[in-house]
C-alpha cells in the first residue's frame, strides 16, 4: 500500500467551473435524433415525441449546455429544411454520413425540447455550403422578437417570443478534409468574419465561437489556430477544439494515460493564443470551448460495414458509431474530466459528443429501453458535484513512462463548492496492482468530515453494461475512516474511478 498526502488551501485555487464545462453534443447523425431524444410514438414519449425515458437519464447526467446540429451534419444542413409543418418539410441526402434526413425534426423541436430540460442550446450555423447572409436570416428567425420577413414567418410557425439563442458556433471543425467544402486557415478567417459581423449585427448580445483545430493529430495544428486567432480575435468570444482518444497501442496502461494527451493539447492551444494576444496587443483573454470530446475507438467496430456497404447507404437513422462502452473507457474517462476541471481557467465550455446513441453515455432501442453505459457514472458524477471553484493542491504522486509522455498514477481534481460547503475530490487510480492511501490535510478548511466514498473498481476491463444487463459497472459506495480533526484518509483501490465528498464544517 501506497501513501499519498494531498494539502489544499482554500486560497489557492485555478477558477470557478464554469457549469458550460458540463454539456453535451447532439447532431443530425445516426440515432442520436431519431429514435434517441426523439421517437414519437414510444411508449415513454410525451405528446410532441420527445422520449421522457432519455431525458430523465439526461436530467441526471446534469447537462449544461447541448451544441446542435452538427457536426460534420451542419456544413451541409440548410437550416431552413427544418422549419415549418413537419409535414412539408423536405428529405434531403446527408453528405456527411451518408444518410438520408427527413428533417421531422429541426430547430422549433431542439428548442423546444432544449426549454423542456432545462438545457442552454449552443447553434452552430454552415459555414460548408452555407452562406454568411443565411447565418444572418438563421439568426434572424431565432432571434429577432417581430416585425421582419423572418421573425414573422417564425411567429406563423407557431413560436410568437424568439428563442433567444445566445451560443453561436462558426462553423464546424473547418480545418479537416472530411468537412463538406473544408477551407484553408485563410479562406475560413474571411468567410467567418464576414458571417460574425453579421450576427452580430442581428443580436449584439451573442458569444461566438470560431473553429480551432479538430485533433492534435492534425498536420495543420496549431498553425491553423494561430491563422484564425488573427484574423478573428476581436470578433470572438471562444476557440472551439477537438479531440477524441483512443488506444492506439493496445496498452491499457497509455491508454489510462490519455488526459496527459489532453493537457498537451490544451496547453498547446492556450499558449498559441497568448501568444496572438501578445502580437496583437489584445486586453482580451481568449477562452477555449472543448465542444467535442469523448473516447471513440475508430477501428473494428460494427459500424463501419455501414460505410462500405454500399447498399446501405442513404439509409434514415442508421445505427452507426454506436460504441458500447467498457470499464477501462470508464477509467479512462474519468482522467479526461479531471484535466477539464484542472483548465477550468481557460476552458470554460465542453461539449461530451455525443449525447445518445452516437458514442454517448445513454444507449437506447428503438421502441425499447434506454440504458446508461459506463462513461455515464464519471460524467454524472462530476458534474454533480464539480460545482464551484478548482483547487490546486500539493502532493507527491509516483509517475510511470506512457506513449503520450510521463503520465501520474494518480490523475485528480478537487472542487470547492461554497454554497453546500463541500470539497469534492475526483481520482483516477491507473495502477492495475496498488491502492493507494489518501490523506487529506484540509487544516484551512476548519473541521472536516468525509460524506461518501463512491467508485468504479473491481471489474474486468472489457465489462460492458447491456440491454440484458444494465447494471453489470455501477459505482459501489466504499466504507470510510474518518479519523482525526483535520486530517482525513480514504483508500483508492488498484485500476478505479473514485469519488470523495467531504463536508466543511468551519
Amino acid at each position: 500500500m501506497t501513501h499519498l498526502k494531498f494539502l489544499f488551501q482554500k486560497e489557492n485555487y485555478i477558477d470557478a467551473v464554469d457549469p458550460a464545462l458540463y454539456g453535451s453534443f447532439i447532431e443530425h447523425m445516426g440515432r442520436a435524433v431519431y429514435s434517441g431524444i426523439y421517437e414519437p410514438g414510444h411508449k415513454s414519449s410525451d405528446e410532441k415525441g420527445y422520449r421522457e425515458d432519455v431525458a430523465k437519464l439526461i436530467k441526471e447526467l446534469n447537462i449544461s449546455t447541448v451544441r446542435y446540429p452538427g457536426g460534420n451534419f451542419v456544413s451541409g444542413y440548410h437550416w431552413r429544411d427544418g422549419i415549418g409543418p413537419q409535414d412539408q418539410r423536405p428529405v434531403r441526402l446527408d453528405y456527411a454520413w451518408l444518410t438520408k434526413e427527413t428533417n421531422q425534426f429541426g430547430i422549433h423541436e431542439f428548442a423546444e425540447w432544449a426549454e423542456k430540460n432545462s438545457i442552454t442550446p449552443m447553434i452552430a450555423v454552415n459555414l460548408g455550403t452555407g452562406t454568411p447572409q443565411e447565418a444572418g436570416y438563421f439568426i434572424e428567425y431565432c432571434n429577432v422578437k417581430e416585425g421582419t420577413t423572418l421573425s414573422n414567418l417564425r411567429q406563423q410557425h407557431g413560436r410568437h417570443e424568439p428563442y433567444g439563442f445566445k451560443l453561436w458556433c462558426l462553423g464546424n471543425e473547418m480545418d479537416g478534409a472530411w468537412q463538406t467544402c473544408h477551407l484553408d486557415a485563410e479562406d475560413y478567417v474571411k468567410k467567418a468574419c464576414e458571417t460574425a459581423k453579421i450576427l452580430r449585427w442581428v443580436d449584439r448580445d451573442i458569444k461566438l465561437v470560431a473553429c480551432g483545430s479538430s485533433s492534435s493529430l492534425q498536420h495543420t495544428f496549431p498553425e491553423w489556430d494561430r491563422i484564425v486567432l488573427e484574423g478573428l480575435y476581436e470578433q470572438v468570444d471562444y476557440l472551439s477544439c477537438h479531440h477524441y482518444f483512443e488506444n492506439r497501442t493496445g496498452n491499457p496502461q497509455d491508454f489510462l494515460a490519455s488526459f496527459v494527451q489532453m493537457d498537451n493539447f490544451i496547453h498547446t492551444i492556450v499558449a498559441t493564443a497568448d501568444y496572438v494576444k501578445a502580437k496583437l496587443r489584445s486586453k482580451k483573454t481568449m477562452m477555449i470551448s472543448f465542444d467535442e470530446w469523448n473516447i471513440w475507438s475508430i477501428d473494428g467496430e460494427p459500424w463501419q460495414d455501414y460505410f462500405t456497404d454500399h447498399k446501405r447507404l442513404y439509409e434514415v437513422a442508421p445505427p452507426i458509431l454506436e460504441q458500447r462502452y467498457t470499464f477501462l473507457d470508464a477509467l479512462v474517462f474519468g482522467g479526461l474530466m479531471c484535466s477539464l476541471i484542472n483548465h477550468c481557467d481557460r476552458v470554460k465550455m465542453a461539449s461530451l459528443a455525443q449525447l445518445v446513441n452516437v458514442i454517448a453515455p445513454i444507449l437506447t432501442q428503438p421502441g425499447g429501453e434506454a440504458i446508461k453505459q459506463t462513461i455515464f457514472w464519471p460524467f454524472q458524477m462530476v458534474s454533480q458535484f464539480g460545482r464551484g471553484v478548482a483547487l490546486r493542491y500539493f502532493a507527491r504522486v509516483p509517475v510511470i513512462d506512457t506513449v503520450h509522455g510521463t503520465s501520474k498514477t494518480v490523475q485528480s481534481a478537487a472542487v470547492f463548492n461554497e454554497e453546500t460547503q463541500q470539497i469534492a475530490f475526483f481520482a483516477l487510480n491507473t495502477d492495475p496492482e496498488k491502492a493507494f492511501d489518501v490523506t487529506f490535510n484540509l487544516e484551512d478548511f476548519g473541521v472536516t468530515s468525509i460524506e461518501r466514498h463512491v467508485a468504479l473498481y473491481g471489474d474486468e476491463l472489457d465489462a460492458c453494461n447491456t440491454f440484458e444487463q444494465p447494471d453489470n459497472v455501477i459505482p459501489k459506495i466504499l466504507p470510510l475512516s474518518d479519523e482525526g480533526r483535520i486530517n482525513k484518509q480514504v483508500s483508492l483501490p488498484s485500476l478505479s474511478w473514485n469519488m470523495v465528498v467531504l463536508n466543511v464544517n468551519q
